[in-house]
């Protein structure tokens, strides 16, 4: 059974137990009320007869078919002065006189006439229940069938009198049944049309009260079709059904979080073993070349190329070459699985504009056909790995070399930002598209022609700068266009991730020191930087 069902149900039985109980409640009262005026009625018919009878008087029958002979004494205010009723007298209650055995005293017996007809109660032949009445008279009420069929019921007054009889005053209640039994069945269509009603509001008020469930199943299986972003509605609202919708909600949340760091997990997992493969692959295909040519140097070898001198000194010489490569290849791919694991990396306080002017130092001693300048304004120092910094400067400017044709000059600059230092080396060489820009950081990728290997590279070098960079916290970038250059852009931080704090302090009073220094040196022009006299301010080497 549905939930609306039960509801419906139960709003319904307890409207009709409601309504139940207040219309026995109001039955219950009409009756009382209605018997207590009847009870009122005996009491003042009895007045007359009782008082009549004691002082010796006969019983005097009113109204009827006929007429009978005056005499006696009747209710008060009924009679003539002589005793005798009007022409137009009914007798509305039956009136008897009987003696404590049940027999009629002197046939003194009344009917009651109801639209004419006589009827007369149907008395037990004992009477039982008296009560001591507040005039010290024995009295008892209580109701009796009619003694003709179909005639009404009566409420029956029995008292005693002076010599021990017993008088009865009994009233139909024809007029009480009638009001009763109306109340009845208005009480049973007010009850009906009641229970009804309260069905239909209850109807109405359910299927409102229920909307928001039914927005909440909705919503479910939106969700369960897949659109985790689905949330419930009502979630403000103050009821039960709003605090249920705001759990929910934040179940929901919850949930779509951890899909998405699954299925965010999943593609970095499925791209991670893509990679993997496509690096066995190139790794494969890097190490096949010197592999192959050794090969070949031994066979020439073995056949007969040691007898001969120059044979002899040519084939150690590719020897030597080819296997000097394969050390190289293999050193960085060594470097980039240390910098994949994560392993720990020494923090201390790099100069790094000092790094960077013997960086070009070298690299205009390496390869003086491409002409260098360096500009720095200011000392700056970062904290990271020295030895791994100076090999990412040490890889940009090969870079330079191996990219770029003889006489393509390069700018090495180190400026500060708000959050630590930024190396920037851009050349005036053939350039590249904005979409070989976005891949050059890849392992073993190589862009056009126009930047191939002029001197053999295994296309690691600027993944090893990534890395680099990527463990210092920091970020790289490329870019270039065709016919204007290109300009790699590394940030790095003051304090990378993770860095001790007692470095980080450590580097700050080594700072200060530095500055303190070049405080006191009065005869250093401004912005020399104590580590070298290279370069000082805005003055570049060359």
């Amino acid at each position: 059974m549905s939930l609306r069902s039960r509801l419906l149900i139960a709003i319904g039985v307890i409207a009709l137990v409601a309504l139940a109980i207040a219309d026995v409640v109001t039955y219950s009262a009409l009756e009382s009320f209605l018997y207590q005026r009847v009870d009122q009625q005996l009491d003042q018919f009895n007045v007359g007869y009782e008082r009549g009878l004691n002082n010796g008087g006969t019983l005097l029958c009113y109204g009827g078919p006929g007429r009978l002979q005056p005499g006696g004494s009747g209710p008060a205010g009924t009679s003539d002065p002589e005793g005798g009723p009007p022409s137009n007298a009914v007798q509305i209650a039956a009136v008897e006189v009987r003696t404590p055995t049940g027999a009629v005293v002197n046939s003194q017996s009344c009917p009651s006439y109801v639209d004419g007809t006589a009827y007369t109660p149907q008395l037990p032949s004992t009477i039982t229940g008296f009560s001591t009445g507040p005039d010290g008279t024995q009295v008892a009420y209580f109701d009796v069938p009619s003694s003709q069929p179909n005639g009404p019921g009566f409420r029956v007054r029995a008292s005693t009198l002076a010599d021990g009889d017993y008088l009865i005053v009994a009233q139909p209640l024809g007029d009480t049944g009638s009001t009763l039994h109306h109340l009845l069945l208005v009480e049973l269509a007010v009850t009906g049309g009641a229970v009804v009603m309260a069905l239909l509001g209850g109807l109405w008020l359910v299927r409102i009260g229920l909307r928001p469930l039914r927005d909440m199943e909705r919503t479910a299986e939106s969700i369960a079709d897949g659109n985790l972003t689905e949330r419930v509605p009502g979630e403000n609202d103050t009821t039960e059904v709003g605090r249920l919708a705001r759990t929910l909600n934040v179940m929901l949340t919850r949930i779509e979080s951890a899909f998405s760091a699954r299925l965010a997990s999943e593609r970095q997992l499925r791209a991670s073993e893509a990679r993997l493969r496509r690096f066995v692959a190139d790794a494969s295909h890097e190490l096949r070349t010197p592999i192959a040519a050794i090969s070949a140097y031994a066979e020439l070898f073995g056949r007969g190329a040691s007898e001969q001198k120059e044979d002899l000194e040519r084939l150690m010489g590719g020897i030597q070459s080819e296997t000097s490569r394969m050390e190289h290849l293999v050193a960085d791919l060594l470097l980039l699985a240390r910098l994949d694991e994560g392993r720990p990396m020494e923090r201390h306080s790099v100069d790094l504009v000092a790094l960077c002017a013997e960086a070009v130092q070298t690299a205009s001693t390496v390869g003086p056909q491409w002409p260098l300048t360096f500009e720095a304004s200011e000392p700056i120092e970062v904290m990271g790995d020295g030895t791994s910094l100076r090999q990412l400067i040490d890889n940009l400017l090969g870079n330079v070399r191996a990219h770029t044709p003889p006489g393509t000059t390069a700018r090495v600059s180190v400026t500060r930002d708000a959050s630590g230092a930024v190396i920037a080396v851009a050349d005036t060489g053939p350039g590249m598209e904005p979409e070989e820009a976005e891949h050059v950081f890849e392992r073993f990728y190589r862009s056009d022609p126009s930047r191939s290997r002029a001197h053999g590279g295994a296309g690691l070098g600027l993944s090893i700068v990534s890395a680099i960079v990527t463990a210092h916290g920091g970020t790289v970038s490329a870019r270039g266009r065709v016919g204007s250059g290109t300009t790699f852009t590394v940030h790095l931080p003051a304090t990378p991730p993770g860095a001790d704090p007692v470095d980080v302090a450590a580097s700050a009073e080594v700072a200060d020191q530095v500055d303190v220094t070049d405080d006191r040196d009065a005869d250093r022009e401004p912005g020399t930087h104590p580590a070298t006299t290279l370069f000082a301010g805005d003055r570049s080497i060359e």
